[in-house]
Formats: C-alpha cells, sequence, structure tokens
C-alpha cells in the first residue's frame, strides 16, 4: 500500500539552506519537497498555489518576513490555514511568542538537526507542535513562580508546591525519560544519556504523552517540572553560532 508523501514548501533566502532542508527531507521515504522560495511573499503565493502539508519558514527574509508569512498562511484569518514550522538562527524569545501567537505549529533553531526537523514536520502533520529542546527549557522558567512574582528574591529559594503522585502506569525507565525531556533533550540524546536507541526513547516519549494526557514534549516538560522530577538548568551544551 502507497502512502502520499507529505508535501512540503521550503522558504529561506539562503540557497545552501534551501538545498540542505531538501536533500534531509527529500531523503525521507514519507516526504516530498514539492517547492522552494526565496523571499516571503513568494513563499505565500506559492504556498497558495501549491497547497503544501507544510511550510517551513525562516525567520528574516526578503518581503514579508518568516513571522508574516506564519500569520498569513496559519493566522486565524487564512481562508485556508496551511502548518507552517518556523525554522530559524536567531533564538529570540519575541520571535518564538509571535510565531506560535501567529499560528506556527512549530519553532525550530537550525542547529537542532536532520533528526528533530523531520520528527517536526511530522508532528505538524499529525496535529502537534515540537519546539526547539534548549526553547522548551526557556519557556518553562519563564512559567516558573519567581518570574511571574516580583517580590521574590533572585536567591531566594521557591516554595515547592506538592508532587503530584507518579501515574502508576509510568514506569521507572519512563520517569527518567520524562526528566531529560524536561531538561530539553533530543531523542538521540536521551538514547546516549540512557544506552537505549533514539528510536526507543522516540516510543518511550510517545507512551508518556499518552498516559499523562498531554499532547507534545511541552507537555512532558511542563508535568516533570510540576512535580520537580528534574534539574531546572537544562543540558550543559555548547551553544553553536550561525
Amino acid at each position: 500500500m502507497t502512502t502520499t508523501p507529505i508535501r512540503i514548501l521550503v522558504a529561506d533566502d539562503q540557497r545552501d539552506i534551501r538545498i540542505g532542508f531538501r536533500m534531509i527531507l527529500d531523503a525521507q521515504p514519507d516526504m516530498l519537497t514539492v517547492g522552494e522560495a526565496a523571499d516571503g511573499a513568494t513563499a505565500i503565493d506559492r504556498a497558495r498555489r501549491l497547497r503544501p502539508d507544510v511550510v517551513l519558514a525562516d525567520i528574516r527574509m526578503p518581503g514579508p518576513d518568516g513571522l508574516e508569512v506564519t500569520r498569513v498562511l496559519a493566522g486565524p484569518d487564512a481562508a485556508q490555514p496551511t502548518k507552517v514550522i518556523v525554522v530559524t538562527t536567531f533564538d529570540l524569545d519575541e520571535y518564538v511568542y509571535t510565531a506560535l501567537f501567529n499560528g506556527a505549529c512549530g519553532f525550530l533553531l537550525k542547529r537542532s538537526g536532520p533528526a528533530l526537523l523531520t520528527e517536526a514536520v511530522r508532528a505538524a502533520v499529525a496535529g502537534d507542535v515540537l519546539i526547539s529542546p534548549s526553547v522548551t527549557v526557556r519557556l518553562l522558567r519563564h512559567l516558573s513562580p519567581r518570574s511571574s512574582d516580583p517580590h521574590l528574591s533572585p536567591t531566594e529559594p521557591l516554595p515547592e508546591p506538592p508532587p503530584e503522585p507518579l501515574p502508576e502506569s509510568l514506569t521507572d525507565r519512563e520517569a527518567e525519560v520524562a526528566r531529560l525531556v524536561a531538561q530539553g533533550r533530543t531523542n538521540a540524546e536521551i538514547g546516549t544519556a540512557l544506552f537505549i536507541t533514539a528510536g526507543t526513547a522516540k516510543t518511550h516519549v510517545a507512551n508518556i504523552q499518552r498516559k499523562l494526557d498531554v499532547r507534545n514534549r511541552v507537555g512532558i516538560a511542563a508535568w516533570t517540572w510540576r512535580n520537580s522530577r528534574t534539574d531546572r538548568t537544562g543540558p550543559d551544551r555548547p551553544r553553536h553560532s550561525g
């Protein structure tokens, strides 16, 4: 039985980036790049004509930027909403918030790597949202009591809420995986840490989402942090420029 591939439009003003994304996506058996755009106006026009399943949109493009492209194609006023994943070099909170507010179904940093890119595309088609793990960690920090309470001293320990009971069906290994998800680890990094394959880590993540009744990794991280089962500093990984 032949499955119709996920049709993708790549919008980025850098030709090398477009070529790289196309190579990664077209190497997947369930994906097909149907078009490219080097600026925002072309991205909007080709998205409307080609009707791709997913648009990958860079933020800093000539003409309408990727955030405006997202609003036009995926926002509340879009006549035929298109799933848009914002892929950018710039790790700025204002970009994350605006992209999600404008209707993006994913926010990835270009340094995230091929595995997370293809995972985000599949998540978007499934109706889910995937955000780069390092961004997820920072967003969750902003949701902490200290970030919303000006009377708390930066050095004063936060009062810990009583943890929710661990779901009976969550295994010890799944609890370990949940902690690593909350630290912003990718499936590959979880696999390395626990001496399992990235595929096995992905299966654990899917099982955890189902058992906790959350839609994505952000939900897992929020549940884990709420129950004080992780180090909130996140992974200590070097940051690359570019």
